[in-house]
């Protein structure tokens, strides 16, 4: 059980039928929860083999509940690992999707440049006809 800067806890549990006193930084709650969790392995492998002892029992139950820590300890590596590949791609993305934002930025001042200029040669376009328009009328009207 995890050491904490806490007062200590006796509390007294069943397991496999016999009281123990259990002594824990842990609230009494948890030293409970936890000696029903070992009491509840212990009565799964009972009901299987009747024949076995409290201690062989005791030892299976052991050695189940470290197979299943040592496979819950993997699989949290692997998530952690899985995690950590997942806020890579995470920051990768994120710095792309900033760079893209950045560049799309400038291509809007670029659109707007261009904007700009597309008006002024518009003008400049609208004046040159106007004054084609205007040499044309006049040219009839020498004519």
């Amino acid at each position: 059980m995890a050491e904490k800067n806490a007062e200590k806890n006796k509390v007294t549990v069943r397991i496999a039928g016999s009281e123990y006193v259990i002594t824990g930084n842990e609230s009494p709650e948890y030293i409970q929860k936890v000696a029903l969790f070992v009491d509840r392995k212990l009565m799964e492998i009972t009901r299987k083999n009747h024949l076995l002892s409290t201690s062989m029992a005791s030892v299976l139950a052991s050695i189940n509940m470290a197979d299943e820590v040592f496979r819950l300890r993997e699989a949290l590596r692997s998530n952690e690992r899985e995690l950590e590949d997942l806020r890579k791609k995470y920051q990768e993305l994120k710095d792309e999707s900033q760079k893209i934002k950045m560049e799309n930025i400038k291509l809007k001042e670029h659109e707007s440049q261009l904007m700009i200029e597309l008006t002024k040669r518009e003008t400049e376009l609208k004046e040159v006809r106007n004054t084609l328009n205007s040499l044309q009328n006049t040219g009839k009207k020498n004519n």
